[in-house]
């Protein structure tokens, strides 16, 4: 088969206004795993580098857990309510989706360490915990619809351009999308020019409907040490898995006037099933200058990704009169990523048994991710990466508040930095939530608001892309619901 322009022909997700090519925008999404956490974690900002003790420190900080003085599980449903706005060619429309998942489960299991007879039992190592969680660290469920009269392009434009790059290159039109537009009446060659046109006027209405679903998990296990209360050392890895589906259907009605002067309604279909699995590993540090201050640091390795993709895409065309065509393909493929190293610090004070203020701060670089596969050269999506995704930073605040009657009140704000170097904005999480403690049992619930801004362009026209611009809110709440003992 011919390799020409394998990204374009695959691409089963629309493509963004700073990524044209599927697997590099797929790398970019799968980089994007949050570290799970329980719902009092969640209530605070996810900050929890240097706040110890908390079942997150599972999947987050490890160190975290040489806190513990006794063994703790718990688990956190969840329910999302995702919400997309769209602007596209002056018109405006907005869709939704609700989910319930099961977001944490989580366990550490408590080990002093025996003391010497005779020597200080606050000092040395005093323990070595063990811990191991379930998290859902990304959610893909959501859906996308936008609509609008395009009055100065076709999609057509976009199937005459790419009918055109086969002649400069000497391929065959022949099982590829621009092969199915000729064959369906949207472009014609001029035999004079020797170059393809669209058949289709302009002012035809234009939408597209993408529904995607799935998410992203990992089993964590680590390890978390005190050393004479004042330096907590921790390793832990993780097992991940994707799962990601995403159907997209653009549709034109619109008049074709080259051969017959007719109307027609065509649909570009693109589906994806995606599934992964990898690995990675965590090593983790808090330190007590003092008892009210901790210090705590986090070196994540990349995830080592195992990826299989298997993409498709049709195009159907019916006209008046009864005229209707059909045409499709599907595109099977397996390739590696490779997300990048992330780097955490953080700083908790602690005010008593009053509460406590916390804040992290991440950082990452986009630009390493890296795919490699056996069956197709990903060299331009690797280049694609470099050239159009940074570095970002993240940043996390929260806070805790013990008030009477063992109730906790709490409080954060995330920013999570754009990958994109430009046109990307800074996707921003608030959260607060309550907790109440009665014996070895507690009880916490949170809500978080997400909100982001991105663009979709159905098809690439360069500079004169249509392009939809879409706000994406998501309304999550959590209820984490432990024992210790």
């Amino acid at each position: 088969m011919k390799n020409k322009y394998l990204l374009l022909a695959i691409a089963t997700v629309a493509i963004t206004k700073t990524s044209f090519a599927q697997y590099s925008q797929d790398a970019i999404r799968f980089s994007g795993a949050q570290t799970g956490s329980t719902s009092r974690i969640k209530a605070v900002g996810n900050a929890q580098q240097a706040v110890g003790g908390d079942l997150s420190n599972v999947s987050g900080n490890p160190a975290g857990l040489g806190f513990f003085t006794r063994s703790e599980l718990s688990i956190t449903p969840e329910y999302n309510n995702s919400k997309v706005s769209s602007s596209y060619l002056g018109s405006s429309n907005s869709t939704s989706h609700d989910q319930g998942n099961f977001n944490n489960a989580s366990a550490v299991f408590y080990t002093r360490l025996n003391t010497p007879r005779g020597q200080d039992k606050s000092k040395g190592w005093l323990s070595l915990n063990y811990g191991l969680s379930y998290n859902r660290t990304n959610d893909f469920y959501q859906n996308t619809y936008y609509s609008g009269i395009n009055h100065t392009s076709s999609i057509a434009d976009y199937y005459a351009n790419l009918a055109n790059y086969d002649v400069a290159n000497n391929y065959s039109l022949d099982g590829y999308l621009e092969g199915w537009a000729y064959r369906q009446r949207l472009i014609n060659n001029n035999a004079n020019a020797n170059v393809y046109e669209p058949s289709t006027t302009l002012g035809g209405t234009q939408s597209n409907a993408i529904t995607s679903s799935g998410g992203q998990t990992e089993m964590s296990f680590s390890m978390g040490a005190n050393y004479s209360n004042k330096l907590y050392l921790g390793f832990g890895f993780g097992i991940t898995d994707i799962r990601y589906n995403s159907t997209s259907i653009f549709s034109e009605d619109n008049t074709e006037y080259v051969n017959v002067h007719q109307d027609y309604v065509s649909n570009y279909v693109r589906d994806q099933v995606t599934r992964g699995t990898g690995f990675n590993a965590r090593f983790g540090v808090i330190y007590k200058p003092v008892e009210a201050l901790r210090l705590g640091a986090t070196l994540t390795t990349p995830t080592w990704y195992n990826i299989d993709d298997n993409s498709a895409e049709g195009l159907n065309t019916s006209y008046t009169g009864g005229q209707r065509y059909t045409d499709g393909a599907s595109y099977p493929a397996s390739y590696n990523l490779r997300t990048p190293l992330k780097v955490s610090g953080g700083a908790a004070v602690f005010i008593g048994k009053y509460g406590f203020l916390t804040a992290d701060i991440d950082y990452l670089d986009y630009s390493s991710t890296h795919l490699s596969s056996g069956d197709y050269d990903v060299s331009l999506d690797n280049d694609d990466i470099k050239r159009n995704y940074q570095s970002a930073v993240n940043a996390r605040f929260g806070a805790e508040a013990r008030i009477p009657g063992n109730f906790f009140l709490r409080g954060g704000y995330g920013i999570q930095g754009t990958p994109y170097k430009n046109g990307g904005q800074d996707t921003k999480t608030a959260s607060g939530g309550l907790g109440y403690r009665f014996g070895s049992y507690y009880i916490d619930a949170t809500y978080t608001h997400v909100k982001g801004y991105s663009t979709n362009i159905p098809y690439d026209l360069g500079l004169d892309s249509p392009v939809a611009d879409l706000k994406n809110e998501f309304n999550n709440v959590y209820l984490t619901l432990g024992i210790r003992f």
